[in-house]
């Protein structure tokens, strides 16, 4: 086989591939069984029509295309092997020769992944945070639990802030209604945060059975582009205002909320938790910073497949996440009042930090050498098989190839951050 690449623009080339003419007639000959199945001949049982009759009444070229189905996978993947490079699309196929007894020609145009000019990832600062656990988390901590145990009482009187209201509302935009502003018996906490800045401000000091109208301004970057900007008067009624009775932080709440007899243990164990997660916070932090660093330090000029490839990914993510609350993309879209397009675009800048970031780390892995042990790859299906909560050989007989391949991904990316962790310097 025959392999010549032409470097182009914009990352992209183009594979000219000559493939022997053995390898055509026995990608013919494949073709010619497999279609002989499947086609009826008078004279002749199914699947018995001899080569010279078929190809008399239909003509080779009606096997073209099934030998090009088995030529083509096979003789392009070697094609790149042979080449060096690595592509990251679909490559656009133009044949220009396949003919019986001669050898196949054809051109594969591809986009390719980009060099990437690497700048400074050793010795790189880490800013100093302070992620000690500090008597306030545990107070913070222990207010969290009391709301949560907290039981809602009917009150009288006048709304405060942190009551819950249940109310009908209809919002109004120049005396119309508009589409997602109504809604009937409406929990809503005021102080909460859940509606508009100034609507649950509005409501603190109504009562039970009262109506009022609460004007506000949708923000100009609100989701829905046909709100945004714009004042808005919501007719809003009161049927009813419930306060929290929050229990008392002593031993008996302890033992309500927990395995321990004095609140004194329980605190114990907050601090011993906020503790652990303080640790892991730190630990991302200077993996977060060290990454963003070196990707910011760096130069890629991004082919634009890629960066789209990056919102395919983000936009099924969205989508599972929507599923999981009950909704779809088209209605989430329906109710944002957007395209696609405008989704996409607001994906747009998160994609290429992505992309960019896989790139560099990619580059610092090959540039360092890192590479995975069968120890490392060990370890990883233990921890893939305790987070699925599987027995450690059937998630390993469970991995195909390309499964392997991704864990391996996975553990070089790791294996590179913490080599940038550790070749840091905490900064003053």
């Amino acid at each position: 086989m025959k392999v010549q690449w032409e470097k182009q623009e914009n990352h992209q080339g183009v594979l000219t591939v000559e493939v022997d003419e053995e390898k055509v007639k026995s990608a013919l000959d494949a073709a010619f069984y497999k279609v002989r199945k499947q086609i009826n001949v008078p004279g002749f049982r199914k699947g018995k029509v001899p080569r010279q009759l078929f190809e008399a009444r239909f003509g080779v070229e009606a096997l073209y295309q099934d030998a090009l189905d088995i030529l083509l996978p096979e003789s392009y993947a070697q094609a790149v092997e042979e080449a060096g490079i690595e592509p990251v699309d679909r490559p656009d196929i133009d044949v220009e020769q396949i003919e019986k007894g001669k050898p196949l020609i054809y051109k594969a145009t591809v986009t390719v992944k980009p060099e990437v000019e690497l700048g400074e990832y050793k010795d790189l600062e880490i800013p100093e945070r302070d992620f000690s656990v500090k008597d306030e988390d545990i107070d913070q901590e222990l207010e969290t639990m009391r709301n949560r145990y907290a039981e809602l009482e009917t009150v009288e009187g006048e709304a405060q802030k942190h009551d819950h209201v249940l109310i009908d509302f209809e919002g109004f935009i120049d005396g119309e209604p508009f589409e997602g502003g109504k809604s009937e018996n409406y929990n809503l906490e005021l102080g909460s945060g859940q509606f508009i800045s100034g609507f649950e401000d509005q409501l603190i000091g109504v009562k039970a059975g009262e109506e009022k109208d609460v004007v506000v301004t949708f923000p100009e970057d609100y989701q829905q582009e046909k709100l945004a900007g714009k004042e808005a008067t919501f007719k809003v009624k009161v049927h009813e205002i419930k306060r929290k009775n929050l229990p008392e932080l002593d031993d008996e709440f302890a033992k309500d909320v927990s395995e321990f007899d004095t609140l004194q243990e329980l605190k114990d164990d907050i601090k011993r938790k906020l503790q652990e997660r303080k640790e892991e916070e730190e630990k991302q932090y200077k993996r977060d910073t060290v990454v963003e660093k070196a990707a910011e330090n760096a130069s890629v000029d991004i082919p634009q497949v890629m960066v789209e490839q990056e919102i395919d990914r983000m936009l099924q993510n969205f989508e599972q996440q929507l599923r999981m609350q009950g909704m779809n993309l088209d209605t989430y879209k329906q109710m944002m009042g957007q395209e696609e397009e405008a989704l996409r675009e607001q994906f747009k800048e998160q994609a290429e930090k992505r992309v960019k970031t896989s790139l560099v780390l990619e580059a610092i892995a090959k540039k360092e050498n890192v590479e995975v042990s069968d120890e490392d790859l060990e370890e990883e299906i233990k921890r893939f098989a305790e987070m699925l909560n599987r027995d450690v050989e059937d998630v390993r007989k469970d991995l195909s190839d390309q499964g392997m391949d991704s864990l391996k991904e996975d553990i070089i990316i790791r294996k590179t951050i913490e080599l940038l962790v550790s070749n840091s310097q905490n900064a003053a």
